[in-house]
C-alpha cells in the first residue's frame, strides 16, 4: 500500500473503484469485521473509509443491516460532471485572463513532458500529471473560491473517472484535450479556452458513464452539457 497516504484513503479509493467498476454490486454489504480481516487492518480505519464513501453516495447505512453499496444512477452521476465542467471551464477562461508569464511557461512545460507519459504508457504518471494539469488552471484563476470548489467538485466525481485511464485507455485522447486548452490559453483566447475545457470534461464524462455502465465511450449516450439542458424536468 501507498504509505504517503492513511489506510483509511487507501481502504477508500480501493473500494471505491470495486464499487465503480461493479466488482461490488449495489445492494452488497460491506461488514467492517470482513473487510478489516480482509484487508489486514483494524477496524477503525475501515470505518473511517465506509464513511468517506457514504459522503460520496457509494454507500449507504441502513438500520439493521449496516453498510451497504450505493452507486448513484447514470443521471446523477452526469449531473455531477455538468457541473465539473462549468466550473473547470469558467477556470480555464479566468486563468487565460490572469495567469502570469512563468504560469504559462509551466503550465505549456508540464503539457509537453507529459507526452512521454503518453507514449510509455505510464498511466500511474500520467494521472497524477493530470491533477497537477488541472491544478495548475485553478490557481492561475486567480480566485481562490473557484479554485476550492473545483477541487470540491473533482473530488466528488473521482471514484467515477479514476480508472478512466487504464479503462478506456484515455491518455492519447485526453493530453490532445489538453493541448487544445493550453493552445487557447498561451494565445489568450479566454473564450476558446472555456470551451475547450467543457469540451474535455465532456469527453471524461462519456469515459466515465461508460465505465460504471460497461460500455464502450463511443456505445455510451452520455450526457453533455447541451444535452442535460435539453431534457425535460424531473
Amino acid at each position: 500500500m501507498d504509505e504517503k497516504r492513511t489506510l483509511a484513503e487507501q481502504l477508500r479509493d480501493m473500494l471505491a473503484e470495486q464499487i465503480v467498476t461493479g466488482e461490488r454490486l449495489p445492494g452488497a454489504r460491506l461488514d467492517e469485521a470482513d473487510l478489516a480481516e480482509t484487508f489486514g487492518m483494524s477496524r477503525t480505519p475501515v470505518r473511517e473509509a465506509l464513511k468517506a464513501l457514504a459522503g460520496l453516495g457509494l454507500v449507504e447505512y441502513r438500520p439493521h443491516r449496516g453498510a451497504l453499496v450505493a452507486l448513484p444512477t447514470t443521471r446523477r452521476i452526469e449531473e455531477m460532471f455538468e457541473v465539473m465542467a462549468e466550473v473547470e471551464a469558467t477556470c480555464a477562461r479566468l486563468a487565460t485572463l490572469r495567469m502570469t508569464a512563468p504560469e504559462r511557461r509551466e503550465l505549456s512545460s508540464a503539457h509537453e513532458a507529459a507526452l512521454t507519459l503518453v507514449k510509455t504508457g505510464d498511466l500511474k504518471g500520467y494521472t497524477a500529471f493530470n491533477n497537477d494539469f488541472h491544478d495548475l488552471i485553478y490557481r492561475g484563476s486567480k480566485n481562490d473560491f473557484l479554485a476550492e470548489t473545483a477541487w470540491a467538485t473533482r473530488r466528488r466525481v473521482l471514484p467515477f473517472r479514476r480508472s478512466q485511464f487504464r479503462v478506456l485507455g484515455r491518455l492519447h485522447d485526453s493530453h490532445a484535450e489538453h493541448d487544445r486548452v493550453v493552445q487557447a490559453i498561451l494565445s489568450g483566447d479566454a473564450l476558446g479556452a472555456e470551451a475547450a475545457m467543457r469540451g474535455h470534461v465532456g469527453k471524461v464524462t462519456t469515459a466515465s458513464v461508460g465505465q460504471v455502465t460497461g460500455t464502450q465511450p463511443e456505445q455510451t449516450a452520455a450526457a453533455s452539457p447541451a444535452r442535460l439542458a435539453t431534457r425535460p424536468a424531473k
